[in-house]
């Protein structure tokens, strides 16, 4: 009978409350016990864990509906943790049929007697060390406070908060103090873990009853790195797990490394008091790169591939607005496959042919130049000014320098024709387009001119 009245009670539940929360929550607890005259409802939950957040969270929609089922009006409900089963050996899915060394086996006792083994430092990279990452003045800081981490873990700068757009660093510095504490203090136990993943494994240890290996592991870390906390918001459940976990290890002084998109007191869906212990530390960021920063992540990337690009090409991408790292080494990488390919060398022809067929430049994500920029090289290559060149004079050194002028705004902007020939004094699609025509016919057949043409482009992308 109790049985019955649990499922139907669930059926109810997935109604009002949605399947999630009934196959998150409510599908690891039975009703085992039903006082009618005390009108008192019995459920074993299989952890602590569960049974808060369900008396918490839930006890309201528990008395509600299991009163009507029981015909009780609003009964009490009692939520008692299941008896432990007693001395199990309970080892991590990956560790099946396998015995482990013993630098990378953490043993440790749950609550309820069970002994969990966990392996070490899973996911790192090895391809992400500080060795590997460029060091600017606009990262410098944020650079320096993951080194002092590697250096006194748990004791200096704890907990530490990367912020940062994506694609900025924050996922190689995390990486990199994990390899580093790796390599320096081998015995540590080493955790690095994207948060939605975190999230999951979660909601995994409440819907297959595996909390005590959960808690277990995470609170064995001697170092816990977190990346893109963000994904935990609007996730009530699991921030109150991390909480929990960030205190148990912040009290034993254990090393907590957090990267963000934001601030951490700028983070809306997290609570207030988990936004005030990631604050507690030492928060840095990560900025755009600027001009430098981009010429040095580039030649580092070249000299990498082993690849020989010539240094117009290099202030050509630089030049480009870029969301992030990752975009501009993606850029160089279709280059280079481009000219594999095609069997073409790298030049700044082909480069800017190249990004010129992507998205980029279609959604203005690159804005490589403007057009002011381009009239004033070209000012100093001929002597007419701006005003000369955007005028109604036809005579022919002006017009050919007007025409180059046109050339290099469609190749170095994303611009449409009709913008083109608005900012060149109000001329029309056909005069632009012939125009150009008349530029790229010169540029086929003249090399000379081809490289005058290269110089003043070079002259913008310094400027």
């Amino acid at each position: 009978m109790l049985k019955t009245i649990w499922e139907q009670f669930l059926t109810i539940a997935k109604e009002e409350v949605g399947s999630r929360v009934v196959e998150t929550w409510f599908k690891s607890i039975s009703l085992y016990r039903w006082d009618p005259l005390d009108k008192v409802v019995y459920l074993h939950t299989p952890n602590e864990f569960i049974r808060d957040w369900i008396q918490k969270n839930y006890i309201t929609l528990l008395s509600t509906h299991l009163g009507r089922l029981l015909h009780a009006d609003k009964p009490k409900v009692i939520l008692v943790e299941q008896s432990p089963v007693t001395e199990e050996i309970v080892l991590m899915p990956q560790m099946h049929a396998k015995v482990l060394p013993a630098q990378e086996v953490r043993s440790a006792k749950s609550t309820s007697g069970r002994i969990i083994q966990h392996k070490s430092n899973t996911l790192l990279n090895s391809n992400y060390i500080f060795d590997s990452f460029i060091v600017t003045p606009v990262n410098a800081f944020t650079y320096a406070a993951c080194n002092a981490v590697v250096e006194k873990p748990g004791s200096l700068y704890n907990p530490l908060f990367i912020c940062g757009k994506s694609g900025l660093g924050k996922t190689h510095l995390l990486h990199a103090i994990g390899n580093a504490i790796k390599h320096h203090q081998k015995k540590l136990f080493i955790i690095y873990q994207p948060a939605d993943r975190f999230v999951q494994e979660f909601f995994n240890a409440i819907r297959f009853d595996t909390m005590h290996i959960f808690q277990s592991k995470y609170q064995s870390a001697d170092v816990l790195l977190i990346d893109d906390i963000q994904c935990l918001e609007h996730k009530e459940a699991t921030q109150e797990a991390f909480f929990q976990l960030f205190n148990f290890l912040y009290d034993a002084q254990k090393q907590i490394v957090c990267s963000g998109d934001t601030f951490p007191l700028e983070m809306n869906g997290i609570t207030e008091r988990l936004r005030f212990r990631l604050a507690a530390g030492l928060v840095t960021d990560l900025q755009m790169p600027n001009y430098e920063t981009k010429i040095a992540i580039l030649n580092k990337k070249v000299a990498n591939n082993g690849e020989q690009v010539p240094l117009d090409v290099i202030n050509f991408l630089a030049s480009c607005s870029i969301a992030n790292i990752r975009e501009l080494e993606g850029l160089l990488v279709r280059i280079f496959a481009f000219a594999s390919l095609t069997k073409q060398p790298i030049t700044l022809n082909l480069a800017m042919s190249v990004l010129s067929q992507t998205h980029y430049a279609k959604d203005e994500n690159i804005v490589q130049t403007d057009f002011n920029r381009i009239l004033k090289c070209i000012s100093k290559f001929y002597k007419y000014n701006i005003d000369d060149l955007c005028s109604k004079g036809r005579n022919k050194e002006l017009v050919l320098a007007r025409q180059i002028a046109m050339f290099l705004m469609r190749k170095m902007t994303n611009k449409s024709l009709r913008d083109i020939g608005k900012f060149l004094g109000s001329r029309n699609h056909a005069t632009i387009k012939h125009g150009l025509l008349k530029i790229e016919e010169q540029v086929n057949k003249d090399q000379d001119f081809l490289a005058h043409i290269r110089q003043i482009q070079q002259e913008v992308l310094n400027m």
